[in-house]
């Protein structure tokens, strides 16, 4: 409570300046997270693309998903689901357009287009369940809610995801030691212990992050769902970013991909899953979500699951365009909705 007090009693500037820092902490310790889980998987021989989907994935999301926990927890379901699809949002139109942008991406391998379509079937699940099939014809002027039972349905889901994974890579790849060399020689308590404070700076700062949000959120009179569909999905994303970009940097195209779609499922059944399993009433959000954020969702999965299946066997940029042009008509929206 004493904190929450001292950010609201905090000027605009410093305030900024605490969300800011706080944000920084998350990438960081994500950032750590996710070096020492590629390092001490491909001591272990798991495969480039089963570590994205996996262990990267997982790494990267837990900004999203120690944000939305701890917002819904906090009675601000909006911020949690808010932040679980612009996330997704986030990931797939502005992370995947610009590393597509950056070099090719191949696509040759058949596991990488199935979990396309997955996480595509994810974001479907999502939306289907969110709709009040009741009240269908007051769907874009109610609002949207995640109920409680859904919310662990995904969880199940999420179980079975993992096994399927592992079932469709197996014996298919083989890890390279394209890890860094000193790191990969580290001794493996070592990686465990920076795996442990990797997660420990990400759930810290995440904690500390929420009352930071929601004291910006009423001091410009804006909804808390925009702020967590940009500026802390964008934050919370930085680590698919930055490791998305290195992995595309050392020829790792699929590590990358793997990367995003990993972390796009995870935000659907982990993250949307996980906060709405936790709260009696589920995650309820304004109407902003169906009119402008579940629409963005669904358009930038479509496409990138389209540009996986008509591009050959490299990314085709076309796609790249439009991918980032969704993310910024995203963008304008909300704020011209804040203006409004």
């Amino acid at each position: 409570m004493s904190y929450l007090l001292l950010v609201e009693g905090c000027s605009g500037p410093v305030l900024f300046l605490i969300m800011m820092i706080l944000i920084f902490i998350l990438s960081r310790g994500a950032d750590l997270l996710v070096e020492e889980a590629a390092a001490l998987s491909i001591r272990l021989r798991i495969s480039r693309l089963l570590v994205g989907l996996v262990f990267v994935s997982i790494g990267t999301t837990l900004p999203e998903a120690a944000v939305s926990v701890f917002a819904a927890l906090g009675g601000n379901p909006e911020i949690a689901l808010g932040n679980a699809v612009g996330s997704v949002i986030c990931n797939t139109g502005l992370i995947l357009g610009l590393i597509t942008l950056l070099a090719p991406i191949s696509l040759d391998n058949l596991s990488i287009k199935r979990q396309g379509w997955f996480q595509c079937g994810a974001g479907i699940l999502l939306v289907a369940s969110c709709i009040p099939f009741f009240q269908t014809d007051h769907f874009f002027e109610t609002g949207v809610w995640l109920p409680r039972q859904m919310g662990i349905l995904f969880l199940v889901l999420l179980f079975f995801y993992f096994l399927l994974s592992i079932y469709w890579i197996r014996d298919k790849h083989h890890a390279t030691s394209s890890v860094d060399v000193r790191t990969n020689k580290l001794p493996i308590a070592l990686v465990l212990w920076k795996i442990i404070l990797g997660s420990a700076m990400v759930v810290s700062a995440s904690h500390f992050l929420i009352p930071a949000v929601e004291a910006a959120a009423f001091r410009m009179n804006i909804p808390r769902g925009f702020v967590s569909a940009t500026m802390v999905a964008f934050g919370t994303s930085l680590p698919e970013l930055v490791t998305s970009i290195k992995a595309v940097q050392k020829n790792m195209g699929e590590l990358a991909l793997g990367n995003i779609i990993g972390a796009n499922i995870l935000n659907v059944l982990f993250v949307a899953g996980f906060s709405a399993s936790i709260t009696k009433g589920g995650l309820a959000a304004p109407a902003h979500f169906s009119k402008v954020l579940f629409p963005a969702m669904m358009g930038t999965l479509i496409i990138f699951g389209l540009g996986m299946h008509l591009s050959g066997s490299v990314f085709k940029k076309s796609y790249s365009i439009m991918l980032l042009s969704i993310y910024a008509m995203v963008i304008l929206s909300n704020f011209l909705g804040m203006a409004a």
